[in-house]
């Protein structure tokens, strides 16, 4: 059974013109963002601090806050923000409030020596986590709810351009921090500083930008807690039991709990990586964050149109196998040494396939949410995705000292990660292929 697209190549691209399409991108930049303050940046400050890679690796426990942030979803669908609230709607509201506590988390790290005050920097770092998974909840509604169950293109061009925004936030604001601490008097703290400045800029964005409720039903009046409780928390996981029937429900959670493991124990361990191997901070900048934002925003848009040619299914498909066998590049620089031209080839290759497969992710789990539930149900999917890439991951550091510091097997041990997820879409192929056609009527 076929999903391709039939129409002409230059109308799949057309859908970039739509100024929703922009805003999506806007609000990626906001949600990836964070995590350059508590990932790649910490992780280099505490490497220089002489901090052991366990150590390290133990500070991705905070990155467990997104895996659970389900558990409060219904709350940022139903509760209002007094003051914000009436000016900036729903969703805006709650992104706003949260860029508000990371903005305050982010100043409490920049004054503290995180070789002396070790605790207070994981303190500030699961701050700014619990503020960030809060406010990815409302963003991913507010994309979702931007269109309309027919506008299946736009959803995936939604999905494209909230991971190229991702990355920009990641990967090109990433940069910054490196490039300014590399040869100049620059400390951390004085990075984290300038970071509270870009995180302003965000702020007043979101107050300009108009609030999504073009495909958003308006919210049922409850009689009682009992009733609101049950609708909010048990409803949106009882539905998509019935809608797909448990055996089939427990493959796609089977599926979306694995899928991103070995690209997440890679990306725990890359910064401290190329540190150990000899990379320079300005390398690390350039190559690692510069380099791979862009390809990143390319590839992204291109595997958003690859994915509406041949269909999502098939595109994670291939993806997930393009994901295990980039990581094999890495391999190779740790055999090799600190070789930028080396280190530019994996950023490239990497960069092609995490976007690809990333895209078809995201576009995935959000064609199985019910629009009753948009915010529920999109946070339980991503929360599943995301426990395997932070929980476990944060073992990465625990792994490569196990290794004895063998970072090549330990590279290689990332692709095989990827194959038990690649083994259950072959065996749940089929029917995801008939929810896939029900679910994107334009495809």
């Amino acid at each position: 059974m076929s999903t391709a697209n039939a129409t002409p190549w230059y109308q799949d691209l057309q859908v970039y013109k739509e100024s929703r399409i922009w805003t999506i991108f806007g609000f990626g930049v906001i949600s990836g963002f964070p995590w350059v303050l508590i990932g790649s940046m910490l992780s280099a400050w505490l490497q220089e601090m002489n901090i052991s890679r366990s150590a390290i690796g133990l500070f991705g426990v905070v990155f467990v806050v997104y895996s659970i942030n389900a558990l409060w979803a219904p709350f940022v669908d139903r509760i209002r923000i007094p003051v914000l609230q009436p000016w900036l709607g729903q969703r805006r509201a709650w992104i706003a409030c949260c860029l508000l506590g990371i903005l305050g988390a982010t100043f409490l790290l920049s004054q503290l020596s995180v070789g002396d005050d070790l605790w207070w920097a994981a303190f500030a770092a699961l701050l700014i986590a619990v503020f960030s998974a809060t406010q990815d909840i409302a963003i991913d509604a507010f994309r979702i709810e931007t269109f309309g169950p027919h506008e299946a293109r736009l959803q995936s061009a939604g999905a494209a351009m909230a991971t190229a925004g991702w990355w920009t936030g990641y990967s090109g604001l990433g940069a910054i921090p490196f490039l300014l601490v590399d040869g100049t008097h620059t400390t951390w703290q004085d990075a984290y500083v300038g970071l509270c400045a870009v995180l302003v800029i965000q702020l007043i964005a979101v107050c300009l930008v108009r609030e999504s409720t073009r495909y958003r039903s308006p919210p049922p009046a409850f009689d009682t807690w009992l009733q609101w409780l049950s609708v909010t928390l048990v409803a949106p996981i009882t539905e998509f039991f019935k809608r797909s029937g448990w055996k089939l429900a427990v493959g796609i959670l089977s599926f979306i709990f694995l899928f991103k493991l070995g690209e997440a124990f890679l990306g725990r361990m890359s910064i401290v990586f190329y540190k150990e191997i000899g990379f320079t901070n300005d390398q690390i900048g350039v190559y690692s964050k510069i380099v791979n934002w862009w390809v990143t925003i390319v590839f992204a848009i291109l595997g958003s149109y690859v994915n509406l040619r041949m269909g999502i299914i098939r595109g994670l498909l291939v993806g997930g196998i393009a994901m295990a066998s980039s990581n094999l590049m890495f391999a190779w620089i740790a055999g090799v040494g600190p070789d930028p031209h080396l280190l530019l080839a994996a950023v490239l290759v990497d960069g092609f396939t995490g976007a690809w497969s990333t895209v078809a992710f995201v576009a995935f789990i959000s064609l199985l949410c019910h629009r009753a539930f948009t915010a529920t149900q999109y946070a339980l999917f991503a929360s599943l995705g995301n426990l395997g890439r932070t929980l476990l991951s944060s073992y990465s550091g625990y792994v490569v000292d196990w290794l004895d510091g063998n970072w090549q097997l330990f590279f290689i041990l990332t692709a095989v990660m990827v194959i038990p997820s690649l083994a259950i879409l072959i065996v749940l192929r089929k029917p995801l292929l008939r929810l896939e056609k029900n679910y994107q009527q334009e495809l």
